[in-house]
């Protein structure tokens, strides 16, 4: 955020004494401290403190109706899929359902619901009977519990992904980072 002139000498008189500095030398100080804070506190934010420890999972023979209900009724964008011992082993997106169903170019819900209506049919039962290894994106990408939220935003940018699954050392899910986890903890005061 840029602070203005007008902004630094609304600062300046808000200070009882004399200061002996320029608005232009104050405004370069606090853009260099506000820089050092914002690296300070996102190199100390780690993903557990971020994440989502009550996380919906299913499992690589999770038929995709069930899949799609648990994300519907928990009213999340995607789920961590695991196997017996809690490894990760995939990860599903409304995004993934998006492209397993119907015209391949379809990229969203909107779409899909577009070829739905265009083509008097729902292209939803072309995966009916599926299972989450079917449409699950694997290898996943995951970060550990005391990843810095730096590399966490780098994360989700460069992959252009929504969510991250934690897992501990043993690669055992324990968590999930999504954007909105990150956009909620930066709103808070």
């Amino acid at each position: 955020m840029d602070v203005s002139d007008d902004d630094i000498y609304e600062a300046m008189k808000d200070i009882s004494g004399y200061l002996d500095i320029t608005p232009g030398d104050l405004k370069e100080v606090y853009s260099y401290a506000y820089r050092h804070a914002f690296k300070r506190i996102a190199c100390s934010v780690r993903a557990g403190d971020l994440m989502t420890r009550k996380v919906h999972a299913v499992q690589k023979e999770t038929p995709l109706r069930d899949v799609a209900e648990i994300m519907a009724a928990n009213e999340i964008s995607g789920v961590p899929v695991i196997d017996a011992d809690m490894h990760v082993v995939g990860i599903i997106s409304e995004k993934d359902f998006c492209s397993h169903m119907g015209d391949r170019r379809a990229k969203n819900l909107m779409g899909v619901i577009a070829d739905c209506l265009k083509n008097r049919g729902c292209f939803a039962m072309t995966i009916r009977e599926k299972n989450a290894e079917d449409i699950m994106i694997s290898p996943v990408i995951t970060v550990q519990e005391d990843t810095a939220l730096m590399e966490i935003t780098a994360v989700l940018t460069e992959n252009n992904i929504n969510r991250v699954p934690v897992v501990d050392r043993k690669k055992c899910l324990i968590g999930i980072v999504s954007r909105g986890d990150i956009v909620r903890a930066s709103s808070v005061k």
